[in-house]
């Protein structure tokens, strides 16, 4: 839903065609979930069938413009005005993997754990470097952006610690030896009530 309404977002300024909402979308965003144009149409398309936007002919260029209608101007305020809900868990394929990986005789899950926690470290780095750059910019488009990355920053953290509880579980219950030494986010402070301590 966050395209949708992030199209009816950009539409409340001014009036859009395809391309100038699909440049607008990722340049706030700080690019991190690119748009395929036929996405951004087909989006446009359904807006158009439920009466939140409407065409305003073309720009002489080929390009049709779309506005935002008095109907899509209620929905996006109460998208706005509304929390994000959080009852539905998405599917995550790192939980899911682990989860059957810690179910299959001679999977190597010791192998699973470091390898991602590699993975996931080298994405934090990368996202923290470029959060840098944005955090110092005077313009409400880098405060936007270092937003984005400030959630993705957190997200990448949470899973390290995730990740060594994961690992602190399987140490003990014996389904892996207790490792020496990991290279991870800050310390995770304390574990969840009935958890194991991470391994040291």
């Amino acid at each position: 839903m966050a395209i949708r309404h992030g199209i009816l977002a950009l539409l409340q300024e001014k009036s859009r065609y395809g391309y100038e909402l699909r440049a607008e979308f990722e340049a706030r965003t700080g690019a991190v979930w690119p748009l395929n144009i036929g996405q951004v149409y087909s989006t446009l398309d359904r807006l158009e069938r439920d009466g939140l936007v409407t065409r305003e002919g073309d720009d002489g260029e080929g390009h049709v413009i779309y506005s935002l209608t008095p109907a899509g101007h209620d929905e996006l305020g109460q998208w706005l005005s509304t929390a994000v809900a959080r009852d539905a868990s998405p599917r995550n394929e790192l939980a899911i993997k682990l989860s059957l990986a810690a179910t299959m005789p001679g999977a190597d899950l010791p192998g699973l754990i470091q390898e991602q926690r590699g993975a996931t470290l080298g994405r934090l780095q990368e996202l923290t470097r470029q959060r840098k750059d944005f955090s110092a910019g005077p313009h409400v488009a880098d405060t936007a952006r270092a937003m984005v990355l400030d959630s993705l920053v957190f997200q990448l953290e949470a899973e390290l610690r995730w990740l060594d509880l994961c690992e602190a579980r399987l140490v003990h219950t014996g389904q892996i030896a207790a490792v020496g030494s990991r290279t991870s986010a800050p310390d995770a402070g304390p574990a969840p009530a009935g958890s194991p301590a991470p391994s040291a």
